[in-house]
């Protein structure tokens, strides 16, 4: 494999900060670019760091022109709206080989009509402005490929996660209320199925795609092939944490209306099931698989917070919306 010069836009968060890693391990030429503040995921040793906030368009320009490189690949974590996309286009047009852009597995047909998604599922998600904005992210870059060229790759995450990321509603909260011997609010009936990746698993199908010609102009979801269900989940962290939690089982519509900011990611994602069909990430990247089960990753979570205390911190707002939720009559 050539080596290439590979910038990361973003490069420090639960999806790109393994990423990173594996690219560099690979022996590709690294750089990243963002604000500086790596917060809790410090850039590893090898990858040069190109300080610049993305959303400021000449300090970006100033800071590229700095570090003197065009480059074969520009992998963008930080692009959220079409308005960033179109920046990121502008910005690289002519200049780079391939350009990746994170979208999102939410932006499928919500709920979907029939499993498992495959890339051509249709893309509608009725419930949250973040997917509907990945999902016009995407169809910009589609006509920029088809019109012109523009060397665009689409991949589209699932739920992916690191040691830092509780992947239930109320985060640490839920975990404060296992120990303490409270209910705990799961969504729906506990029984729906859930895809959850480990960022280290979704980096080797990454990088596999970094520098590939074979994936310019197409969209690839990366995806586990683990898909336990959500009681599972919460029975997995609660026996990392030391106990046998309680679980409560409320309809996410209730648990929406009582508290609102969860509603869209609820609704408009985790109540309904999902998996995935990975064979055409596979087929270019044959060596990607699940080596990570959330059982498994349950544990290294509860491990870091617990060496972590200062981490550990419960929402009163989210705790509050649970007592309400729990003190609803139920059927």
């Amino acid at each position: 494999m050539t080596a290439k010069r590979i910038l990361f836009i973003g490069g420090t968060g639960i999806i790109s900060s393994e990423s990173v890693s594996r690219a560099l391990d690979a022996g590709h030429d690294v750089s990243v670019l963002n604000r500086g503040t790596t917060g809790i995921r410090p850039l590893p040793n090898g990858a040069r760091s190109i300080v610049a906030d993305v959303r400021d368009a000449e300090a970006t320009r100033a800071a590229l022109d700095a570090a003197g490189s065009d480059y074969d690949v520009v992998a963008d974590f930080l692009s959220f709206t079409p308005e960033h996309v179109q920046a990121g286009v502008d910005r690289f047009d002519g200049r780079v080989g391939q350009y990746v852009f994170i979208s999102s597995a939410s932006a499928y047909q919500t709920p979907p009509s029939r499993l498992p998604v495959v890339e051509s599922t249709p893309l509608r998600n009725p419930f949250w402005q973040y997917s509907r904005d990945k999902i016009a992210g995407e169809d910009l870059l589609l006509a920029a490929y088809r019109e012109r060229g523009f060397p665009a790759t689409i991949v589209r995450p699932s739920h992916t996660y690191d040691r830092t990321l509780l992947p239930t509603l109320g985060g640490w909260t839920d975990i404060a209320r296992m120990r303490a011997g409270k209910p705990v609010v799961v969504h729906g009936d506990g029984s729906s199925v859930w895809t959850i990746t480990h960022s280290r698993d979704f980096a080797v199908a990454f990088v596999g795609l970094l520098g590939n010609p074979a994936a310019v102009g197409d969209v690839f979801h990366i995806t586990g092939d683990h898909s336990p269900t959500w009681d599972q989940i919460y029975r997995w962290l609660g026996d990392a944490a030391g106990v046998e939690p309680e679980l409560v089982h409320v309809a996410s519509d209730t648990i929406a209306a009582v508290h609102p900011a969860w509603g869209p990611g609820l609704i408009g994602d985790k109540s309904h099931s999902m998996v995935f069909d990975n064979s055409k990430v596979k087929a270019l990247v044959p060596e990607f698989r699940t080596t990570v089960t959330f059982d498994e990753g349950a544990r290294e979570i509860l491990a870091w917070y617990d060496a972590h205390p200062e981490r550990q911190i419960v929402d009163a707002e989210a705790d509050a919306a649970y007592e309400r939720i729990l003190a609803l009559p139920r059927s």
